[in-house]
């Protein structure tokens, strides 16, 4: 007999989700359904809109991810309108990218991932003097005296004493899964407040070169960022002084808190092997030396990986048919009005029609052997795939990159463990916080030579030359890739006589927690949670653990329709 486990929602995670999953006498998950309760439908705004303007109304699928949507809609309209955008213009998308990529993975690890790994309430038991010792042996960051500590202490005792634990309540505090001393949990918990500080600051970059965070200005054909040294109203040197130093600043953080943290943290967890999944994975490649259509420049290489075969990097073609379709058998939708029958089809020609068919809320359970999620199953050549962090680094270890090769094999000699132990949910957050070192190299390197640009002159942003309609193809399209900070991030547009004719988006978390597809092939986050056992079936901090490893972002996963009259939101004023 198995019984049927629901967590709904699940919390500290950007959308919402419910996870079901069925568990055998002994407690282990044998089978395992990731459903988006939420849907929205944002390519379905964007029709017959300018594209010039379909960035700015795409960037809203998320208030997390922001920028890195407005990315790959540009991309997508310009890869569509054969624009090539300036240097300068370039280095600053990336520098705003790489940005969200420290903002995201630093706050992912400490407010969202953290608390499944650190018993927060542990930390009362610490000697600060001893967790001081812990602190200073791993890294030299200054904050690390026993005074310190015992301060940070004192405010988790006021918390607990006041019977309101705050931002630390419903945590599943004393679970025997827990395997941190309280020095480091005390450790572990002071950084989480540090990090409250500094996510504020580096975002800042956002703003200077963007204009606003979240969802800062972009325009199709470069940056609308007037760059000048000597202007008071454009980035002059003093602003650009001020992202050089931000960027300065955060490079501290990660090299000094957030790596040694992970490194330190997962020390304790190495044989928790729980939650690799697929094996399979995917990257679109991003950040390029020279320029995004050069894919032989990318510094996260291209490729995919199956059944974890490192001897092959697979390529990938956005524009082939047949390779990226998304199909509908177990989602709320149809295509060409009707329901799965196995077809899938290539974003190209891919719809957004709405068919919710589940259960009236309240409810106890999905009915799993139909539709039973808002999120479609894409697949590559009908493989389901894992795309993010953990997929980078594989896809780029498989290439022979030197730079992820090194990287990876020093933190892996530092932990004792074989490249194999990396397909884990530890091994996701560990992946994720390489990715972040080696974007702390990258972002100094091309901070400098926009700086250089800069001072020798070429302060240019922006290429008005196919910015007019009468330019355009009346027929073209165009996708558009980035690789944000949860995986591989692929927009298509299909432009007819200067308007959006169709649009669609396929990201990150919908790869990775898809419903299975019409052969019975799970996604990501059901595949990583089989034969996962469970401690305790009343606190399964277990599928937490999992599932926040992958950084879930439903909201972006199911792109706002009234489904009683079918009307997108109005807003009225005066």
């Amino acid at each position: 007999m198995s019984e049927r486990i629901v967590v709904d929602p699940v919390t500290r995670i950007e959308g919402h989700l419910r996870v079901e999953v069925d568990i055998d006498d002994r407690g282990m998950i044998k089978d395992a359904f990731s459903s988006g309760t939420a849907v929205r439908g944002l390519e379905l705004i964007v029709r017959d809109r300018d594209p010039r303007d379909v960035w700015a109304y795409i960037q809203r699928i998320c208030g997390v991810c922001t920028s890195t949507h407005a990315l790959a809609s540009l991309r997508a309209v310009e890869d569509a309108l054969e624009i090539k955008i300036p240097r300068n213009a370039h280095l600053i998308r990336d520098i705003m990218n790489m940005v969200i990529f420290f903002h995201d993975h630093v706050v992912h690890f400490y407010h969202l991932h953290a608390l499944d790994w650190v018993d927060v309430v542990s930390a009362l038991k610490a000697n600060p003097s001893e967790t001081s010792r812990i602190a200073q042996s791993i890294s030299s960051w200054p904050k690390s005296s026993p005074g310190y500590f015992a301060d940070v202490q004192n405010k988790i005792k006021k918390l607990v004493d006041s019977g309101q634990l705050g931002i630390f309540a419903n945590g599943y505090w004393g679970h025997n899964a827990y395997k941190l001393p309280p020095e480091v949990n005390l450790l572990a918990v002071a950084h989480y407040l540090e990090a409250l500080d500094w996510q504020k600051e580096v975002v800042k970059v956002q703003t200077i070169f963007g204009g606003k965070n979240p969802h800062p200005h972009y325009v199709v054909g470069g940056m609308a960022t007037p760059l000048d040294i000597n202007s008071d109203n454009g980035i002059h040197a003093e602003r650009l002084m001020h992202v050089s130093q931000i960027i300065d600043q955060a490079r501290e953080f990660v090299s000094q808190v957030y790596v040694p943290d992970v490194i330190a943290i997962g020390s304790y967890y190495k044989d928790w092997t729980y939650g690799g999944g697929l094996d399979n994975y995917l990257c679109y490649g991003d950040f390029s030396t020279r320029s995004i259509y050069d894919t032989k420049s990318y510094r996260f290489p291209r490729g995919i990986i199956l059944n974890g075969n490192m001897n092959e990097v697979h390529d990938v073609d956005l524009k082939d048919p047949e390779q990226v379709k998304e199909f509908i058998d177990h989602s709320w939708y149809t295509y060409d009005g009707k329901e799965g029958g196995g077809i899938g089809k290539h974003p190209f020609e891919g719809e957004t029609s709405l068919h919710y068919t589940g259960p009236k809320a309240p409810y106890k359970n999905l009915d799993t052997n139909k539709q039973y999620s808002w999120l479609k199953t894409p697949r590559w050549k009908n493989q389901p795939m894992e795309t993010g962090p953990l997929a980078r680094m594989m896809v780029g270890y498989a290439a022979g990159d030197k730079e992820i090769i090194s990287l990876m094999d020093d933190t892996l000699k530092k932990l004792d463990l074989p490249i194999t132990a990396m397909k884990s949910a530890l091994g996701r957050t560990v992946a994720r916080a390489l990715e972040t070192t080696l974007l702390s190299n990258w972002i100094r390197h091309d901070m400098d030579e926009l700086l250089h640009n800069v001072k020798n002159g070429n302060q240019v942003t922006f290429d008005r030359t196919k910015w007019e309609p009468s330019t355009w193809p009346k027929k073209t399209k165009g996708v558009g890739w980035v690789e944000a900070p949860r995986g591989a991030l692929g927009h298509w547009i299909d432009i007819e006589n200067g308007k959006t004719k169709n649009y669609q988006a396929v990201v990150p978390s919908t790869w990775n927690a898809s419903p299975r597809d019409h052969n019975n092939n799970l996604g990501a986050y059901e595949a990583a949670l089989k034969g996962t056992p469970l401690l305790n079936k009343e606190q399964p901090l277990e599928i937490l653990r999992i599932i926040h490893s992958f950084d879930p972002c439903l909201a972006c996963a199911v792109h706002l329709t009234d489904l009683e009259s079918n009307k997108t939101t109005e807003i009225r004023l005066g």
